[in-house]
């Protein structure tokens, strides 16, 4: 029997600044905990190792997009899916997309694991690794493989936790992952002499913690009890499910495929110009890894968004759907403006945490941080019109926004610059697919909001 008071939930009465600050703040924190799993790694491995291991962890990157494609299909699929299906009333629908969500998150992360043990050495090839890297790379991977199902389940999960309403437990599952990281990466690294082999096996047992925190939670699930059957693949159920996540899963695989082309350009290019294969390759890794630290806020604020958005345009209480995104936007807005600010005023002491390097090595750093990063300020707009549209049950807009800046616009770019530009034809790749992406979402959002206002009325 179906439950059908939707306006008993908080999210349909509670004021909408307090809730997004209550669901985002712990998604914020979550995403930064992510973010720090590869800025970890990268830190003490540029301290232990030097360029070549920054360079090895930029080429291994892909594989850790993989894993937040996969785990955003599902974590953010299902949890859309929960949120619209409570705000209409119905709990026990959305009790199965939650329990289908929660099976194939694992089973994902099984099977990249797999295939990334048949085929490890190609792949990395594939992804630009140099002759010089690759050895270092397959040590690396093929370690930290074996934790892709454990990092699947807790970054997915997350988002079917913060659905239920507990967005600090989220919070802490990613935290206790990241602080046992962070305390067994100088230990194994330094302290036993383990290398790049010590920096997987810390970030797999910090895995293997917060995933076990979400199996706990999801035995106890909130909004009622996950049975066998909840469990039990469903296609209508997941397919569903997959629709709404649709659009962060192609805006992650489109940003694989991109790293892959730009591994590759900045290999090819980098040897025909002064700073050579290696140079490039390595300030390219840590330069985005430091933008997705960034970035980790903007996601955080819209993954607050969603559970709002999606059960108000539910329950049809579409002033509070606008409400909720328009302070999104705004915040998102000033978090960018502030990196803006840091990247082209302190590129070189940024680039600097992360090991020594020749001159030439940080001169090349600090012209990528400054021109590759320039519209850096309008970087939240695209992303959180995604995540809006998919929150209110929008999946193929969503998907279409999530495609823009990476595949219709950067792919292009920087295949295409380069022949004319040399390596600095990728630098100015960046910031042309950025404002070319932010105009193409501000028209989608503006429409949206404006056609939702006259329905409201």
């Amino acid at each position: 029997m179906t439950n059908r008071q939707p306006m008993t939930n908080p999210l349909g009465t509670a004021p909408v600044g307090a809730l997004l600050r209550k669901f985002a703040i712990p998604s914020i924190i979550a995403m930064l905990v992510g973010a720090f799993y590869n800025i970890v790694d990268q830190f003490f491995i540029g301290h232990s190792i030097g360029e070549l291991g920054n360079a090895a962890t930029n080429v291994a990157f892909p594989l850790s997009t993989s894993c937040t494609a996969i785990a955003l299909l599902l974590g953010v699929g299902g949890a859309s899916a929960f949120n619209l299906a409570m705000g209409r009333g119905d709990r026990e629908k959305a009790l199965y997309y939650i329990g289908n969500a929660a099976v194939l998150l694992f089973g994902g992360g099984a099977a990249l694991c797999l295939i990334t043990q048949l085929f490890l050495e190609p792949m990395l090839i594939f992804f630009g690794s140099p002759d010089n890297v690759l050895g270092l790379a397959k040590e690396y991977v093929r370690i930290v493989s074996f934790g892709f199902p454990f990092l699947i389940l807790s970054n997915g999960g997350a988002h079917l936790i913060r659905a239920d309403g507990s967005p600090r437990y989220s919070m802490l599952c990613n935290l206790t992952g990241a602080v046992i990281n962070c305390f067994l990466d100088p230990l194994f690294i330094f302290g036993f002499h383990w290398g790049m082999t010590g920096a997987a096996l810390a970030t797999i047992v910090g895995q293997i913690a917060s995933a076990t925190m979400v199996f706990r939670y999801l035995r106890d699930y909130k909004a009622g009890p996950l049975t066998k059957v909840h469990l039990r693949p469903q296609r209508k159920v997941y397919t569903y499910v997959m629709s709404l996540g649709l659009a962060q899963f192609f805006n992650q695989m489109a940003m694989m495929v991109v790293q892959i082309v730009l591994n590759n350009s900045l290999t090819y290019y980098g040897a025909q110009s002064q700073y050579g294969e290696s140079i490039p390759l390595a300030c390219a890794g840590i330069i985005s890894k430091v933008s997705f630290l960034f970035f980790a806020f903007c996601i955080g604020i819209s993954q607050g968004m969603q559970p709002i958005s999606s059960f108000n345009y539910g329950a049809k209480q579409y002033d509070r759907v606008k409400k909720v995104a328009r302070l999104s936007l705004i915040s998102g807005s000033v978090i960018c403006i502030t990196a803006f600010t840091l990247f082209q005023l302190f590129p070189r002491q940024i680039i600097g945490l992360f090991g020594d390097g020749s001159e030439m090595y940080f001169t090349f750093a600090e012209r990528y941080f400054r021109i590759y990063l320039f519209f850096t300020f309008i970087n939240n707009i695209q992303p959180m019109s995604s995540t809006f549209f998919t929150s209110i049950g929008k999946p193929a807009k969503g998907t279409f926004l999530g495609l823009t800046r990476q595949i219709l616009f950067l792919l292009p770019l920087i295949v295409i610059f380069p022949r004319f530009l040399g390596i600095d034809g990728i630098m100015y790749a960046g910031p042309i697919a950025d404002l070319m992406a932010a105009l193409v979402a501000v028209a989608m959002l503006t429409g949206e909001l404006r056609s939702m206002g006259k329905e409201n009325a």
